[in-house]
């Protein structure tokens, strides 16, 4: 019987990828027409390059940018791209379908719910209340939880603890398979791997189940004896 289920956050809950791909291209546009001597497509790369280096969730992303790029931070150029980022990624913030859908349908079955990210705790919950989720959630185990990402043991027994159950009653929802199902699968947690948000086109999950569509939660919690 699941009387749990632990979510990823991004591509997971949220289309984090194309919120993030739309942001930084509104960011460089806004960057170009103030005053930035670069193409879109060259502010566009230059941006993502920063991201492979310093990571997805990398705050100071446009300092470097246009420190490597110019040689120094133009001011009226680094506000209009963070505020184009801001804008872009405010407009862009959205669930997947049927998300909110489902995870009212679990917690009025008595579920507990929790999400497990590897995001900093700030970022994170500024997603959650953004989207009105942080009402919905008994548990949320960020980074900064632990200090350790997924698939280290650490965030999950976290949230199991918290939640006040055992792995063999948890299901893990999750898009990345090395993380996701493979940090949770090792503790003995049932998975669902969520193929709708794979970025990596993975063709053998490993998982427990795959779901094209998050509302086949439901059916998969109501047959698990």
């Amino acid at each position: 019987m699941i009387r749990a289920v632990i979510f990823d956050l991004d591509n997971t809950l949220i289309d984090f990828m194309r919120m993030k791909d739309e942001a930084v291209r509104a960011a460089a546009d806004a960057m170009v027409d103030a005053g930035l001597e670069m193409s879109r497509e060259k502010a566009i790369e230059g941006i993502e390059e920063v991201y492979r280096e310093k990571g997805i969730e990398y705050q100071q992303v446009f300092d470097d940018f246009l420190e490597q790029k110019i040689g120094t931070i133009d001011w009226k150029i680094l506000a209009s791209g963070v505020l184009a980022y801001r804008r872009s990624r405010e407009a862009h913030l959205v669930l997947y379908p049927h998300a909110q859908l489902t995870l009212v349908r679990l917690a009025k079955r008595g579920l507990r719910l929790a999400v497990v990210t590897d995001a900093p705790r700030r970022e994170a919950w500024l997603r959650l209340v953004t989207l009105g989720l942080h009402h919905i959630f008994d548990v949320v185990v960020t980074f900064e939880d632990t200090g350790e990402v997924k698939p280290d043991p650490a965030p999950f027994l976290r949230a199991l603890e918290l939640l006040g159950v055992e792995a063999t009653e948890t299901l893990m929802v999750g898009d990345w398979v090395e993380r996701d199902m493979v940090g949770a699968g090792q503790l003995g947690i049932r998975t669902a791997f969520a193929r709708y948000g794979d970025v990596f086109s993975k063709k053998d999950s490993g998982a427990d189940y795959e779901i094209d569509d998050i509302a086949e939660l439901i059916n998969i919690v109501e047959n698990v004896s």
